[in-house]
């Protein structure tokens, strides 16, 4: 009887010092998270979507863990610096955001879980082996960005019926825009239209991209989602506006910034859900273990007031397929 009283406490001390120590750990720890980009900050609210997904897991700032930032200001020289700076402090996840940074990322580091947010086609430039079995040290959430394109461009066809030449405004600095360009092509002679690649690598550049715009005579404009353009929003709505250009955009937040319209996922959706994933990280789940997600979800957003201000009517089957208008 004192050999079975002894297996038993035995067996429930070893079933319960893991949940014990995960609890002490928790509770004695303040672990240290990691944000990292290409550009100079992090939309509001995509940082306060985060927050909120690790609230709702029992993470509060200050008390059980504390966030490590690091911004390459644009200058993509600096990202193995800024890398090489957050594993030198030791962090214990990091949280990158665009494609570049999250390369840059995973070759600074082997050994530091990585939760990409998002990349476009994670797969295709090489962050992670598959969505199902992602292998290494990254995981995360990437979107389709290659595969919304062509529906981006039809969108944009639709809303000028008279479309003939469409200009794609992309930044080579960025990995994903070359897949990227391939399908606008592809899908641009399915609708019967003629492809103005247009390129700029940074803000000085737009200017003199938009020029070159309305000297090809482009009928409208697809802007490929990039950390650059949309720190440049407000700026892209004026130049394009100026020049007469119906645009469209995968981040509904060219569109608050005046834009005409956009189609992609709501990117602070994702922030949130990256939350879950440092929460299992920080718990102990490899990120080796843990699928790439993508968004199921896809917002066409339309600027009313921009498209008056171009001579646009947006028809009415568009209007009804659009989940927010801006009046």
């Amino acid at each position: 009887m004192r050999l079975i009283g002894f297996a038993v406490v035995l067996t429930l001390s070893l079933t319960l010092a893991p949940l014990a120590a995960e609890a002490q750990q928790q509770a004695g720890t303040v672990y240290k998270i990691g944000l990292f980009t290409l550009g100079s900050s992090f939309g509001e609210e995509s940082v306060a979507a985060f927050h909120q997904g690790l609230r709702e897991h029992g993470w509060i700032e200050g008390q059980n863990f504390v966030l490590v930032t690091r911004f390459a200001q644009w200058n993509s020289e600096r990202l193995a610096q800024l890398v090489a700076e957050l594993v030198q402090l030791r962090v214990d996840v990091i949280v990158v955001a665009t494609a570049e940074a999250a390369l840059a990322a995973k070759h600074g580091t082997r050994s530091i879980p990585i939760v990409a947010v998002n990349p476009a086609d994670a797969v295709a430039i090489g962050l992670v082996a598959s969505l199902a079995r992602p292998g290494g040290n990254v995981t995360g959430l990437s979107y389709l960005g290659t595969e919304l394109v062509g529906k981006q461009i039809e969108f944009l066809k639709e809303a000028v019926p008279n479309l003939a030449r469409v200009a794609v405004l992309s930044n080579p600095s960025n990995p994903t825009h070359t897949p990227r360009l391939m399908e606008a092509n592809t899908a641009a002679q399915g609708l019967g239209l003629k492809l103005e690649p247009i390129e700029a690598r940074t803000s000085s550049e737009l200017d003199k991209a938009v020029t070159a715009m309305t000297r090809t005579r482009v009928g409208g404009v697809l802007v490929l989602s990039d950390p650059m353009f949309t720190a440049e929003a407000g700026r892209l709505a004026q130049l394009a506006s100026k020049s007469g250009l119906p645009t469209m955009y995968g981040l509904q937040e060219h569109v608050r910034a005046g834009g005409l319209m956009s189609y992609g996922p709501p990117f602070p959706e994702m922030w949130r859900h990256a939350a879950d994933y440092v929460d299992k990280i920080l718990r102990g789940a490899k990120p080796a273990d843990l699928p790439v997600e993508q968004p199921t979800k896809f917002e066409l957003v339309i600027n009313l007031k921009t498209a008056k201000s171009l001579g646009l009517t947006i028809p009415q089957t568009l209007l009804l397929q659009a989940d927010k208008v801006f009046e």
